[in-house]
């Protein structure tokens, strides 16, 4: 576990839609234990819940999240696009009074760049709901060639000397509703300066082994799922235990989430409970044999 230095322990967050309340359960254990980290990083649906650890709030926001979040989603005409975009402009003054700031956790946010003009095309126009329930069977299947031939993992860091990686005050709306925006049940285009851009899913499910690569001594990664946690939702490669010398603690749910009410887009409130105080328990679990 952390030994206290710079970069010591790094907190990677996996995707999930309404499942990410497992993750901020997590993050509240963690919180209310004193664990903190220098980084946090996140992934389409766990942004929100990784932005109230890193403001050191995981608790204190708890399920009014996503009780707001679920709430937006019920009225109607509202889709997933219209949830993501009511959530950025409830949290703007701590996205860009707190969050940012030196004084801060490093943070990281992964997207999914779209890199070609094609891809572009099919992603931001009317067709995109139909590629997206596409690319949902051919994750099933295994099969990432269209996103191997259209699409770049790109991760959004608040520390990044390149400018063209940098989270900034001034894009961070942009990055945040980019990340989350699976082309099946978002209605609205993501861009971030005039480039496509699409979920982190696609190309980054949980940024764990980015965190390694920065150079984080310990990384502790949050899945959304109780099986193998991959890098994308093609399953094109297992998440490991280390990487290089660092290692990479999972915490996952015990069983799927969706048998305790929530699931990525259906849900209760009543689930929604059940699985953020299985995330405090399974987090609390972690801690028992790790701390």
């Amino acid at each position: 576990m952390p030994d206290g230095s710079p970069q010591s322990l790094a907190i990677a967050c996996s995707a999930g839609g309404f499942k990410g309340v497992f993750v901020h359960g997590v993050l509240s254990a963690l919180e209310e234990a004193g664990v903190y980290a220098d980084g946090y990083a996140a992934a389409s649906s766990s942004v929100f819940p990784a932005i109230c650890a890193a403001l050191r709030e995981a608790n204190e926001i708890g399920l009014r999240y996503w009780r707001s979040a679920l709430h937006t989603l019920q009225q109607p005409g509202n889709g997933m696009s219209e949830v993501v975009l009511h959530s950025i402009a409830e949290s703007s003054h701590h996205l860009h009074n707190f969050l940012l700031q030196p004084d801060m956790a490093r943070f990281f946010i992964a997207t999914s760049a779209v890199e070609t003009a094609e891809g572009a095309e099919q992603t931001q126009g009317d067709g995109a709901r139909r590629l997206g329930r596409r690319l949902l069977v051919s994750a099933a299947r295994g099969d990432s060639s269209w996103a191997r031939q259209h699409l770049r993992k790109h991760v959004f860091d608040s520390a990044a000397t390149d400018e063209a990686y940098r989270l900034t005050p001034e894009n961070i709306d942009a990055v945040i509703y980019a990340s989350t925006r699976m082309l099946h049940a978002w209605t609205i285009p993501a861009t971030i300066a005039g480039q496509a851009f699409i979920d982190a899913s696609y190309t980054c499910a949980c940024p764990a082994i980015e965190m390694a690569q920065e150079g984080y001594k310990t990384v502790i990664a949050i899945a959304t799922e109780a099986g193998p946690l991959y890098r994308d939702i093609f399953a094109s490669e297992q998440i490991p235990d280390r990487w290089g010398n660092t290692p990479i603690h999972i915490i996952r749910p015990a069983q799927d989430l969706a048998k305790l009410g929530t699931g990525f887009t259906e849900v209760t409130e009543d689930g929604l409970v059940v699985v953020y105080e299985h995330g405090k328990e399974q987090g609390r679990a972690f801690l028992q044999t790790n701390v």
